[in-house]
C-alpha cells in the first residue's frame, strides 16, 4: 500500500497530486500527517506543501471541469469526513486523465460519491443559514454560536454579509475554534482566545448577562413567546419536527432555551 501524508490543508492535497504525478507513484490512500500508518505499507511520501505547485495542479483542473464541478470540489473539501482526502484525490486523478469530462459520469462511484459529499457539505450550509441565531453584546454586537458537522461556516459568509449589511457580527464556530466578524466594511476571519470575558460564549454559545444588551434578554422573551404562540397544540408532530430542525441545533436556538 502506498500512502502520502499530508497537512490537511486543501493546497496540501493538490500538491500531493503534483508529487504523485511527479514521482510516478500514486498512492492508495492520502492521510492527515499524524495519522498511524497502517500496519504493511509499501511507501510512505511526506508532501511539503508547495502554493506553486498546487496552483499548477488548479490550473490543469481549470482546464478538464466547468467552474460549477470546480466549485463542488473545493465545497466537498469541507465535509471533513475520514476518505475525504482520498476520495478527492482520486476524483481529481480522474479528472486529469480522462480524455474528457468526468463530471456527470455518475457511474463512476468516485464522482457519485463526491457528489453525496458534497450535497452533506451543502445541506449543511442550508442548515446554517436557517438556524443560526443572534445575540446582541453590550457593545452592540451581534453574536452567534455554531457547531456544525461539517466545516460550512465559509459558505454562509456572502449570505450573512448581504442580509445584515447594516449591522455588525460575529459568527462563530465553537467545534473549530474560528470565526468571522464583519464590521460593516468586510468580513474578515477572526479566532479567540480560550480565557477572559469570552470564555462562556465559547463553551455554552450564550452571552451572560454582563456581555448581553439590556433589551436582548427581552427580545429572546419575545421570541420564546411568539414560537409558542403560533405553534398549535393539536398539530404537533415532534418526529417531522426533529427532521426539519434538527436536535444538534437546538443548543443554539433561542426558541428552544428555557
Amino acid at each position: 500500500m502506498n500512502i502520502s501524508l499530508f497537512d490537511q490543508s486543501f493546497d496540501g492535497l493538490l500538491t500531493a497530486v503534483f508529487d504523485a504525478y511527479l514521482r510516478r507513484v500514486f498512492p492508495d490512500r492520502v492521510l492527515p500527517e499524524d495519522t498511524p500508518l497502517p500496519l504493511f505499507c509499501d511507501d510512505v511520501h511526506r508532501v511539503v506543501t508547495d502554493e506553486a505547485k498546487a496552483g499548477r495542479v488548479w490550473k490543469g483542473l481549470q482546464k478538464r471541469l466547468s467552474p460549477s464541478a470546480l466549485s463542488c470540489l473545493a465545497q466537498t473539501w469541507l465535509a471533513e469526513e475520514e476518505d475525504t482526502p482520498t476520495l478527492l484525490f482520486r476524483y481529481i486523478r480522474k479528472a486529469v486523465d480522462a480524455p474528457r469530462s468526468i463530471e456527470t459520469n455518475f457511474a463512476d462511484p468516485d464522482v457519485l460519491a463526491l457528489t453525496q459529499m458534497w450535497k452533506r457539505v451543502n445541506w449543511e450550509r442550508t442548515r446554517l443559514m436557517q438556524f443560526i441565531r443572534f445575540q446582541k453584546t453590550a457593545d452592540g454586537i451581534y453574536f452567534a454560536a455554531v457547531e456544525p458537522e461539517k466545516n460550512a461556516l465559509p459558505l454562509t459568509v456572502g449570505h450573512f454579509k448581504d442580509r445584515f449589511a447594516d449591522q455588525r457580527w460575529i459568527i462563530y464556530d465553537l467545534r473549530r475554534g474560528y470565526g468571522y466578524y464583519y464590521d460593516l466594511q468586510k468580513v474578515r476571519e477572526i479566532t479567540f482566545d480560550q480565557d477572559g470575558r469570552q470564555t462562556g460564549a465559547l463553551v455554552s454559545g450564550r452571552l451572560d448577562d454582563q456581555q448581553m444588551a439590556t433589551d436582548e434578554r427581552l427580545f429572546q422573551q419575545l421570541w420564546k413567546t411568539y414560537f409558542k404562540a403560533i405553534s398549535i397544540r393539536e398539530r404537533l408532530n415532534p418526529r417531522k419536527q426533529r427532521n426539519d430542525m434538527p436536535v444538534r441545533y437546538w443548543k443554539h436556538l433561542t426558541e428552544k432555551q428555557d
